[in-house]
């Protein structure tokens, strides 16, 4: 985002628009800074992996990476700034992300309960399942059936997750949507 300098006469109204543009350079810093830089997924945690989930994975990382909004609220408190790196792992069944900030340093570790996304995970799992393998010879309006399916359950899940993320992460739909889909990577047991 450029910030534009506003040239002109001196008047009431252009010191006005000064202040305003000022408001509007200051917020877009703060947004570029609660943004995720880069992701990682606990490899360990992941058994197994077909063709489809890692096309998934590879489309969910690049585009959370290209666009998104994240803000953790204790680092922030810590006057910590991103762009963050994150690393994601599953560990006794909660997810665990661990922050770095845009120097390197530990931000901290954000612990979610997974009890919330368990049900919802396993209804992803299956109907992934069944359209895949409606690919093969389902017709189209059978994919596509089951492609809405999918989507619903997908959008249930990412609802979920923002309630979970609630007071700890600041996102928007779309960065948890993807958040979701690495999840589910994360969970995927062969």
């Amino acid at each position: 985002m450029a910030c534009l300098w506003i040239a002109g006469k001196t008047s009431p109204n252009r010191h006005f628009a000064i202040a305003a543009m000022r408001r509007v350079c200051e917020a877009g810093k703060t947004m570029r800074h609660n943004t995720i830089a880069s992701i990682t997924l606990d490899e360990a945690t992941i058994i197994a992996r077909n063709a489809d989930v890692e096309g998934e994975r590879a489309v969910a990382l690049r585009d959370l990476v290209e666009e998104n909004h994240f803000a953790p609220a204790q680092a922030l408190a810590r006057g910590q700034t991103g762009p963050w790196a994150l690393h994601l792992s599953v560990i006794d069944g909660r997810l665990v992300v661990n922050l770095r900030d845009h120097t390197g340093v530990d931000a901290g570790t954000i612990g979610l309960g997974m009890a919330r996304l368990r049900r919802v995970i396993r209804d992803y799992f299956a109907i992934c399942d069944s359209y895949y393998k409606a690919l093969r010879k389902a017709t189209a309006a059978e994919i596509e059936t089951l492609d809405m399916a999918r989507r619903a359950i997908h959008d249930r899940g990412t609802r979920a997750l923002l309630e979970i993320l609630e007071g700890k992460v600041e996102t928007d739909f779309d960065s948890a949507r993807r958040l979701f889909t690495l999840i589910c990577v994360l969970h995927i047991k062969g």
